[in-house]
């Protein structure tokens, strides 16, 4: 059984910072990403990473967020730079069911971790 635990999320100022983890357990090495949805709108691929390591990011933050990964702890990060108030949604990891760089079909998700960015 897959089960990806969100952490980290919280509040910040615009132009502030934040990291978000993720913790994952019950599936095989993958394609990783990360996925964020505000209320009233539809779900936004932001970063993925590939089983090689390679990353890919949306236009909306590439630049200001950074994905990472520590195979050996099955964690992964979401570092976030020059936060925005449109940034405010909530943040899942999740595992891709397709693995190639650009990919944002996400098969499994956590719970989530809310992150408020205020101006």
């Amino acid at each position: 059984q897959v089960q990806l635990v969100e952490s980290g999320g919280g509040s910040a100022q615009a132009g502030g910072s934040m990291r978000v983890s993720c913790t994952g357990s019950g599936y095989r090495r993958n394609c990783m990403g990360w996925f964020r949805q505000a209320p009233g709108k539809g779900r936004e691929g932001l970063a993925g990473i590939t089983s090689d390591g390679t990353t890919y990011y949306a236009d909306s933050v590439k630049g200001r967020f950074t994905i990472s990964q520590n195979n050996a702890e099955n964690t992964m990060y979401l570092q976030m730079n020059s936060l925005k108030p449109d940034d405010t949604a909530q943040y899942y990891c999740a595992v891709l069911r397709l693995c190639y760089s650009g990919s944002w079909d996400f098969r499994f998700w956590g719970q989530g971790t809310q992150v408020t960015v205020s101006s």
